[in-house]
Order: structure tokens, then sequence, then C-alpha cells
């Protein structure tokens, strides 16, 4: 019976922590990152871009709000630019991680699908497109108890106002 409730405690933890499966990234990391990039000057076009992916993934794992808009920024300017399927893929995959992050939940469903339209059987799009439907989900059931709460308020406020009368 314990474990019954001690379950079911553990699930309701679960369900309202905001907890998933994607890393995050410190700004140690993302300062090394930006001096990195600074630091290429001319080198060749393709480190640059190894770089600058490197710094993009790093903003868009970030715990800050800043850094996250920062690498959906730099994502969204080089995407049409961006030739080969795999780096778009990658680049969508950023994309969406950066806009799940950032609460978008919508518009990060819309970017993992573009990737798995590139690659359907991409285990970590596959885990993020759950991840953002578990989300969607879970805040609509805490959107439902709101208003279900309010709701039962305003009748209960309304019931007391007959009886005083």
């Amino acid at each position: 019976m314990e474990a019954k409730i001690g379950n079911f405690f553990e699930s309701v933890t679960n369900f309202f922590s905001a907890s998933d499966q994607l890393p995050w990234c410190d700004s140690d990391i993302i300062a090394g990152c930006e001096k990195e990039v600074a630091e290429l000057g001319t080198g060749s076009e393709e480190l640059k871009n190894e770089c600058i992916m490197r710094l993009s993934w790093a903003l868009v794992h970030s715990r800050r709000p800043d850094d996250v808009q920062r690498g959906i920024a730099m994502l969204e300017a080089s995407l049409a630019s961006t030739p080969s399927p795999l780096k778009k893929r990658e680049k969508l995959y950023l994309l969406a991680v950066g806009y799940f992050r950032s609460g978008d939940y919508p518009r990060s469903r819309e970017l993992v699908e573009q990737c798995l339209m590139i690659e359907p059987n991409w285990r970590q799009a596959q885990s993020l497109k759950k991840a953002i439907e578990d989300r969607i989900t879970k805040d609509g059931v805490i959107g439902i108890g709101i208003a279900v709460t309010a709701a039962g308020l305003i009748a209960g406020g309304i019931a007391a106002l007959a009886r005083k009368k």
C-alpha cells in the first residue's frame, strides 16, 4: 500500500516538474564557444560553420532565456543558406530545442516534424517530439484544472450569495 502511495506522489511530482531529457549548457561552455568563434578570424568556411554550430547548440541548451533567443536567431539566420539535408536537419532540430526551451511548443513541434521528414528514424528528434507532446498535454490539463477551479469558485460564490438573500 505504501509503495502505491509513494508511486502516486512520485507521478504527481513528475507531472508538475518541468523535467525533460534535454541536456543543459552552462555559461562557461557558451563563453568558450564564443571565444572559439571570435578567434577564428579568416579560417576555412567549414571550420567557421562548425564553431558557429557548437555555439548555437550551447545557446539553445542554456538555462538563460536571452542565450536561447540568441541561439534561435543565429540558427534562423543560417538555415536558408544550408544546402546539405543533414546540416539542415541538425539546424531544424536545434531550432526545435530552442523553441521548446522558450515555451513555444507548437513551433517546436512543427520544426521537429520537419526534421523527421528528412530523417524519419532519428531517435533524438522522436524523443524531442514526445517531450513536446507531453508538455502540450500537461499544459492543457493544467489549464483545464484552472478553468474548472475558477468555475467552481464562481458557482460557489453565486450559491453563497443566493443563500444570503
